[in-house]
């Protein structure tokens, strides 16, 4: 504990965005370059070196988080870094992405701001890269076993290396024409660069994962083909089954789900196209679902230059403070969150009928209208009670000429093959069933990740990637000295 009155004396001050009006009129990430490492230090002597760190039971990776930010406050990177990759095998990724359940359950965090734990993450591991603090760690041995990854985003990465650095022969099998699953072409590149992505799985080439793009398991190779050719196969495919909402006037042209969207506009940064086919720009859209997918439709459609976007959330606005009965410290709240998008939408009016930034709180789509030509021309919306009941006289209408559905994810998508052509079993809510040991009812096929969890953080993603590496390790070697940070069963924590 480098500074013993840090918490006391020094205020919270987080990674600075830039201008809005900048940022909007490119796909950088939007926070200001270099302004983090001046900060990040004495951000970190924040840090109480608790005696029961709650960070750790709040982070299912576990995260060292004391021990690291003592290490940055001492600006001893070297050290920060290896204790930071002890646990986590993408820490540029989840500074970047994940929410900071970590903060949530940060001591500090019971009557004053939290640490700044995510910002000390990213920090750490842009310096490692920048440092040369993070090669590669190819076995020193191979172990002669062969195991096949379905899935390249980031449980089938962490799994990857995890099980390439025990020493065994790892092929990582991608539908797409570029590695990283959601990663890659789901999130937005405002939200993190794909350089971060691209030297990981150089990183990972260098250590001896292989990788096969273009190869969708149950369509382009047969599943069972597929197992049959290698001694353990691991299913980290996503949980890409979108939810469908089911309402007069869904068939109307202009209606697509956020996942049809994204990918093409990650598809023009990537070079791949120069314009985006269901490009927002001069459009009026709609967002339906207020979640984070959501949001990156949000903030995608602004970059575009779209006319208006409004995005719809059937919950009530949370307020600014936890509510320490349905609330209570540790878990992680519900509460009011500006994100980078929503600050965008707020300042630049993107979305003159909205409640607050571009949402509408308490809000239900019950059908949609179209024109002549039968495309979508307006969405009619009602507001809904605490028990999503519609309020009478409530009803509006909006126009549209884009609605883009982000309503999550219920379990694999089962269109390429793969869960039947294996005969796996499936859990009543559509994923994929699997005993305490991450295995399936197939012998030597292991399933991990959202497609057997079920949507959920990229923490919670990469440590099951980890933890399903342990298990395959066990069956492969007879034991394992990998970490398993998590069971199949375990959940956040909640009241």
């Amino acid at each position: 504990m480098a500074d013993p009155k840090g918490f006391m004396t020094t205020p919270r001050q987080d990674w600075p965005r830039r201008p809005v009006e900048e940022r909007v009129r490119d796909w950088d990430e939007v926070y200001v370059p270099g302004a983090l490492l001046p900060i990040v230090s004495k951000q970190a002597d924040r840090c109480m070196d608790c005696g029961v760190p709650f960070c750790h039971d709040a982070c299912p990776l576990g995260n060292l988080i004391p021990e690291w930010n003592d290490l940055v406050s001492r600006e001893d990177w070297r050290a920060a870094s290896d204790r930071l990759h002890a646990t986590n095998n993408f820490p540029e990724f989840t500074g970047r992405l994940c929410p900071a359940p970590c903060e949530a359950g940060c001591v500090l965090a019971i009557n004053q701001p939290a640490v700044t734990i995510k910002n000390v993450e990213v920090a750490i591991a842009d310096r490692a890269w920048a440092e040369g603090f993070a090669p590669p760690s190819p076995p020193d041995r191979l172990s002669g076993k062969t195991v096949a990854v379905i899935g390249s985003g980031p449980t089938g990465l962490a799994a990857a290396q995890q099980l390439t650095r025990a020493g065994h022969t790892v092929a990582v099998y991608e539908k797409d024409d570029r590695i990283g699953g959601l990663l890659r072409y789901g999130i937005p590149a405002f939200k993190m660069e794909k350089h971060h992505l691209d030297r990981r799985i150089e990183q990972m080439i260098a250590e001896g994962t292989r990788f096969r793009t273009g190869t969708a398991v149950g369509r382009d190779v047969g599943a069972a083909e597929l197992r049959a050719r290698y001694d353990a196969v691991v299913i980290a495919t996503g949980a890409t089954a979108w939810r469908e909402l089911a309402v007069p006037g869904r068939g109307l042209a202009g209606i697509h789900q956020a996942m049809e969207y994204l990918p093409l506009a990650n598809r023009v940064c990537e070079g791949d196209l120069e314009v985006s086919p269901m490009s927002a720009a001069g459009r009026h859209v709609v967002i339906v679902g207020g979640g984070d997918t959501g949001a990156d439709c949000l903030g995608t459609a602004i970059r575009e230059g779209a006319a208006s976007v409004t995005q719809l959330d059937i919950y009530a606005q949370p307020g600014a403070d936890r509510d320490e009965d349905t609330d209570p410290w540790p878990t992680y709240p519900k509460i009011y969150r500006l994100s980078a998008a929503h600050e965008e939408a707020r300042d630049l009016r993107s979305a003159p009928a909205a409640d607050a930034d571009a949402r509408l709180f308490a809000a239900s789509t019950f059908r949609f209208g179209g024109d002549e030509d039968g495309r979508v021309r307006s969405l009619h919306l009602v507001e809904v009670d605490a028990g999503r009941r519609p309020v009478a006289g409530s009803e509006r209408e909006l126009p549209v000429d884009l609605v883009l559905l982000a309503l999550g994810f219920s379990g694999p998508d089962r269109a390429d093959g793969l869960v039947d052509q294996l005969g796996l079993t499936l859990e009543p809510r559509g994923t994929i069933a699997r005993d305490g040991d991450f295995a399936t009812n197939v012998p030597g096929v292991f399933a991990a990740g959202d497609a057997a969890r079920g949507q959920s953080l990229i923490v919670w993603a990469i440590a099951e990637g980890r933890a399903v590496a342990a298990a395959v390790d066990r069956r492969l070697s007879g034991a394992s000295r990998l970490p398993a940070p998590i069971s199949p069963y375990d959940r956040p924590m909640s009241v």
